[in-house]
């Protein structure tokens, strides 16, 4: 597994990571026994980034990482998140005061087993608190040793201006994907002026992009997010469906799975980019991390880049309740 760059502070990772939040929260009933197993074989074939968060579960996530990874920490980038007001195991809002960034971070740092946190991001920006304090507050336990990296997730390019001008950015998450090209406008192009990683998350599109998503009536009985998502509903799933089916011929005829192919374009983006698909399955991990050899002619990406223009895609990325919390 190749190992990639991100930010200029001396962070590095290999070229794809696991997304853990599904084997805790979000994505149907979790398999501690299995995710442990995912978490293993990960480090198996050379992927050593893994992120996590405070709110997923909220915290059994940061529990399990750290109970998987065991005395193999050392081989392992972790990456988790702050940002959420969480009362009662229900998220209330968002908390990025100075106060709630370090304790979530001593609370992580134990949940995780560990005595320092690799990259420490900003879940969601908050709009009730400066940049500048939260970024500050996180600074503080990047001199005290607490946190290697520092990072936001799904920040504006003015917000990553102004964070990046109180402590360097290292990363910044955000969704990207072909099914989700939206920060190609603006906020890719101020991270790589800022000399800013990129980590992509649901860079399969919440597995419209394996060839295995369903209607949003299938989920609703699973208790998994996808319920409540407008790409899955209705005659926007209809229509996001038949670019799925292009995507299906594409891979075929490069004798890949769609998986493959997507995650393969992604990496084709640029060397500061590492996504993390998210699973609780070695199947289809292993599927994933096969995708870091496959290299695309230019008249495939080329057809990739037409299918799946952003314009393509049917439906907002997030319900209005979600939407909310996105920095515009």
């Amino acid at each position: 597994m190749q190992v990639r760059s991100l930010g200029t502070q001396g962070l590095s990772a290999s070229a794809l990571g696991l997304g853990c939040m599904g084997m805790s929260w979000a994505y149907g009933e979790p398999d501690e026994r299995e995710s442990v197993e995912t978490i293993r074989r990960a480090l198996d074939l050379g992927i050593t980034f893994f992120d996590t968060a405070e709110v997923y579960g909220p915290y059994a996530n940061e529990r399990l990482l750290g109970r998987a990874l065991g005395a193999d920490r050392d081989r392992a980038v972790i990456a988790t998140k702050f940002g959420f007001r969480i009362v009662d195991g229900r998220i209330e809002g968002l908390d990025s005061s100075p106060g709630n960034v370090r304790r979530v971070c001593e609370a992580a740092l134990e949940r995780l087993g560990t005595d320092r946190i690799d990259l420490l991001y900003q879940h969601r920006v908050d709009p009730d608190v400066p940049i500048e304090d939260t970024v500050g507050a996180m600074a503080e336990l990047v001199r005290e040793g607490k946190v290697r990296f520092l990072g936001l997730s799904e920040a504006s390019a003015a917000t990553l201006e102004r964070a990046h001008a109180v402590h360097p950015i290292s990363a910044l998450q955000s969704e990207y994907s072909l099914f989700e090209r939206g920060i190609e406008a603006s906020v890719l192009p101020a991270c790589r002026r800022l000399g800013i990683g990129l980590v992509p998350y649901s860079p399969l599109g919440r597995a419209f992009l394996t060839g295995q998503a369903q209607r949003a009536e299938e989920y609703s009985a699973r208790s998994d997010f996808r319920a409540g998502m407008p790409r899955f509903q209705g005659e926007n799933y209809d229509r996001n469906l038949r670019l799925v089916e292009a995507l299906k011929g594409i891979a075929a005829n490069v004798g890949a799975t769609p998986a493959q192919v997507a995650l393969a374009w992604l990496l084709r983006q640029g060397e500061d980019i590492v996504p993390i698909p998210g699973t609780k399955r070695r199947r289809w991990l292993e599927e994933n991390a096969a995708a870091a050899a496959l290299s695309l002619p230019g008249d495939v990406m080329a057809e990739l880049d037409r299918v799946f223009a952003p314009e393509a895609v049917s439906g907002e990325r997030y319900a209005p309740v979600h939407l909310r919390y996105l920095d515009r």
